[in-house]
């Protein structure tokens, strides 16, 4: 994966994302003091799992030749301050000929995206300030 830069200015909270090749906003709701430009940040990360799920699922579907015209996944993010804990509700929408035991490897195979193995493996965050 090619590294990510993002880049605040002055204007809260605005903040600019880039690839190598592409460029997105990322700013909250007029409702925490942004403009709501873009995604929150709580957003992007929903997002990544959703695109990567439906990604996976297409991908595999293709290579299996079935008959799946449309997928559609929705996922929530729910914190529980007082437990620590953050549940990512996600539910997946299949559209076509798909019969039970299709669907069922279809739901394994989402549960073998990249973004869910990096969600729900160990997460270690290293930062450091550039000097």
């Amino acid at each position: 994966m090619d590294k990510i830069t993002a880049h605040i200015g002055s204007a809260f909270y605005k903040t600019e994302i880039k690839s190598a090749t592409n460029t997105i906003i990322s700013d909250e709701p007029k409702s925490d003091g942004g403009m709501d430009l873009g995604f929150s940040p709580y957003e992007l990360l929903a997002s990544s799992l959703a695109a990567c799920t439906c990604i996976t699922l297409r991908m595999y579907a293709n290579r299996k030749g079935w008959e799946l015209q449309d997928i559609k996944v929705e996922v929530n993010i729910v914190e529980e301050a007082e437990e620590k804990k953050t549940t990512i509700i996600r539910s997946i929408e299949l559209f076509g000929s798909l019969d039970t035991e299709q669907k069922k490897r279809l739901l394994n195979i989402a549960n073998k995206c990249p973004v869910h193995n990096i969600l729900t493996n160990t997460i270690e965050v290293k930062t450091d300030i550039i000097q």
